[in-house]
């Protein structure tokens, strides 16, 4: 039985060895001298020609023909199977394998890659993924780019202009102009008001130059410093036009020395400041761009030799006109909107602007000697009373029963709130002006009328005495008493200036003053029934 088992396994060897031989190759035939013949008819190079049978692959003793196949040193072409019978241990199905290692690929930089077994039949930009990965090379491929692509990636590349562009607008911070500045630039650029206006003074952060601020007094005020001040008339004639200013006068002020009483001093939203001899020649002496934004508020000095100012720029100056030199420099912690020295200490004054307290500086120190807070956003206007003990602010706080807030009165010394239930109406007090003689101070309202308060507490509002007739509309209107306290003036949004009788509340005339919002009017403190107002059009006026 054992040599009958092992004769049936010989035979089946046999069987399986001769059906190998007579295996034909699918892709062409063998001739009589063993070379295969390529049914296709196509060339092939020797180092590529997989699919036809025959494998270039070297051995000892053989050597290539010129057209690609193996010689022995017989003279004889060898097929396919005859080269894998030559290694022992090797079958078909091995020999047509590609190499399991991968080849070291190399990355030249100016030459360009030669055709070999990887790179033959991809583009030459291609790096194999297992090289990609050992090598840590950045995949990046470049095919052709169809029409349709180009155009939704152009498009895309659009879209993504137009939306950086809009990005960057968005980033952009543009300041906001309020619609009556446009206006007024249209305006002007129309009319060319350019011509007229006077060059501007030195850049910011320069020092001006010297004012003289001497003992002569001008002709026009000169009889009227020893005389008793007459009695305040209306003004019906212009006496000067003054303009200069680049933007919006926010305030005036005349010099409280009278000897020097000819100066005025004015502020506006073109950043600068600038003292006028208003008296005698209409002339601007000085401009001063201590400032880098608009200034809101500046005050003579008492003693008429220096001026304090600030602005939005959160910046304070002391101004020496003597000399152009800036005697005090300090920084605040917000926007200011008004200024006002103590009466009794010159070195001494309030500020207050854009936030919830109100500080008061020292000059000689230059530092904060005493803060005032309330639960507001903004302080309008301070009014010192009683020689400087207390003081009033009015604030943006209107509320439905506005009963506080909007007028406060304060102990100067301690801080404390003496009394915020002054003013029960829901309108903002935008300015306050003392009396020259009687215990009462007025205050302009957003109700489109004057209101007149006690000094004395609890700060009675007059329920009988209201001065009424102009417009505020939201501006800064400014309001003042004559030197003999007979008369009060106040501007109002349509250009015009009224005047009122103090005892009988009626009015007393009506000037055709300016073409915009008249925003600012004072008396002079010398000479009878001279009146200064200015405009939100950036010019001023002296009435006669």
């Amino acid at each position: 039985r054992t040599a009958r088992t092992l004769s049936l396994m010989a035979s089946l060897v046999a069987y399986d060895d001769s059906d190998s031989e007579a295996e034909t190759e699918p892709a062409g035939s063998f001739n009589a001298t063993g070379q295969m013949k390529d049914t296709s008819g196509v060339a092939r190079p020797p180092e590529k020609d997989f699919a036809s049978g025959t494998l270039d692959v070297p051995k000892a003793g053989v050597q290539p023909t010129e057209h690609g196949s193996w010689e022995d040193p017989g003279g004889h072409r060898l097929p396919l199977a005859q080269l894998g019978r030559s290694h022992r241990g090797s079958c078909p199905s091995q020999r047509l394998q590609w190499p399991r290692k991968e080849p070291q690929v190399t990355f030249p930089i100016k030459e360009p890659s030669r055709s070999s077994l990887w790179t033959s039949h991809v583009p030459a930009s291609h790096i194999p993924l297992a090289a990609a990965r050992f090598k840590q090379v950045k995949l990046s491929r470049n095919f052709p780019k169809s029409s349709f692509y180009a155009q939704s990636e152009s498009e895309t590349v659009g879209k993504n202009d137009s939306s950086f562009q809009k990005k960057k607008c968005e980033d952009c911070v543009v300041p906001y102009t309020p619609k009556r500045l446009r206006q007024l630039q249209a305006l002007s650029t129309e009319t060319g008001n350019s011509k007229e206006m006077e060059p501007q003074g030195p850049p910011a952060g320069r020092a001006p130059a010297p004012l003289y601020v001497g003992p002569r007094v001008s002709e026009f005020i000169q009889p009227y410093l020893n005389s008793h001040y007459k009695e305040t008339t209306v003004p019906r004639k212009v006496l000067f036009h003054l303009r200069g200013h680049r933007g919006p006068v926010n305030t005036i002020q005349w010099c409280p020395v009278l000897s020097k009483s000819h100066m005025l001093l004015s502020t506006s939203m073109d950043k600068t400041f600038k003292v006028w001899n208003a008296v005698d020649s209409g002339h601007c002496l000085q401009t001063y761009s201590l400032h880098t934004e608009a200034v809101r508020a500046a005050r003579w000095a008492p003693c008429g030799r220096r001026i304090l100012s600030g602005g939005f720029d959160f910046a304070l100056h002391l101004t020496d006109l003597e000399t152009g030199t800036q005697l005090f420099s300090g920084r605040s912690d917000f926007r200011i909107t008004t200024l006002k020295f103590h009466p009794k200490d010159h070195n001494i004054f309030l500020c207050g602007g854009f936030s919830s307290e109100m500080k008061a500086w020292d000059i000689r120190t230059g530092k904060v000697m005493r803060s005032y807070k309330a639960t507001i956003q903004q302080t309008l206007d301070i009014l010192f009373l009683r020689e400087g003990s207390e003081f009033l602010s009015s604030t943006d706080a209107s509320t439905r029963d506005s009963a506080d807030r909007t007028i406060i009165a304060w102990d100067f010394r301690t801080s404390a709130k003496i009394s915020n239930q002054i003013f029960h109406e829901r309108f903002t007090c935008p300015s306050l002006t003392l009396h020259p003689r009687e215990p009462v101070f007025l205050a302009q309202t957003n109700g489109n009328y004057l209101a007149l308060f006690s000094t004395v507490w609890p700060y009675r509002m007059s329920r009988r005495r209201r001065y009424e007739g102009h417009k505020v509309e939201g501006y800064s209107v400014g309001c003042d008493c004559s030197p003999g306290g007979d008369l009060l003036v106040t501007g109002s949004a349509d250009g015009r200036v009224l005047m009122y009788s103090f005892r009988t509340a009626s009015r007393a005339c009506t000037l055709q003053g300016h073409t915009q919002a008249c925003v600012g009017t004072i008396y002079h403190p010398v000479l009878p029934s001279v009146l200064a107002t200015c405009s939100w059009g950036g010019d001023m006026k002296i009435w006669h």
